[in-house]
């Protein structure tokens, strides 16, 4: 089964669907997307994006992007899931991307089980991106922004292979980080990062 409109279609109004990428690595901001799709031209094969192979997610995402009525990202920095923790950064960053929309929504469903403060009304979806389609293309365009961000991260931070693991627990990373420390992009706040961090400075 498919994620499709079905949810969208309960509330009047532009519905977007919102969606958040990165709230599990150790390094990297995390990023959400928003988006408002035309459901008269909707893209095809759309799904969670976990669910889908790199290059079938660089295809959506183009054909998501051209053919929604509004599409955002935003991101929220690692100072401020530093600052606030994850779960209030990811609300930002999802607060962000519904603010940047074109087109105002009336209401958003939100991946997950937590009520966010957003700019409209909104409801929590569990598993929301494999059940809604608005859902499903934010997650795929919150994934996509992510990935380029933590790949950029790779030249600047050699060492570490983020352009492969994109900051998540790997043992390439658990290696790199024990010979290497922390460096600039890590999430101090972080338990495994806070205890290297103990152990010696940031690079």
């Amino acid at each position: 089964m498919r994620p499709d409109l079905s949810h969208e279609a309960l509330h009047p109004g532009p519905v977007c669907g919102v969606d958040e990428a990165g709230r599990g690595p150790w390094a990297g901001p995390v990023s959400a997307a928003a988006v408002i799709l035309d459901s008269n031209d909707l893209p095809d094969g759309l799904n969670d994006s976990k669910a889908l192979t790199e290059a079938r997610r660089i295809a959506l995402e183009s054909e998501i992007k051209a053919r929604a009525r509004a599409w955002s990202v935003a991101f929220a920095s690692v100072e401020e899931i530093d600052d606030l923790n994850i779960l209030q950064a990811t609300g930002l960053a999802m607060r962000r991307a519904v603010e940047a929309l074109g087109v105002p929504p009336a209401f958003a469903l939100v991946d997950g089980n937590y009520r966010f403060a957003l700019p409209c009304p909104m409801e929590p979806l569990v598993k929301g991106d494999a059940r809604s389609a608005s859902i499903a293309a934010a997650s795929i365009l919150a994934k996509q922004a992510r990935d380029r961000l933590m790949i950029e991260a790779d030249e600047r931070f050699p060492g570490y292979g983020f352009a492969g693991h994109k900051g998540y627990h790997a043992p390439i990373h658990v290696a790199a980080l024990k010979r290497l420390g922390p460096c600039p992009i890590h999430r101090r706040s972080f338990a495994p990062i806070r205890a290297l961090i103990a152990q010696r400075p940031l690079i």
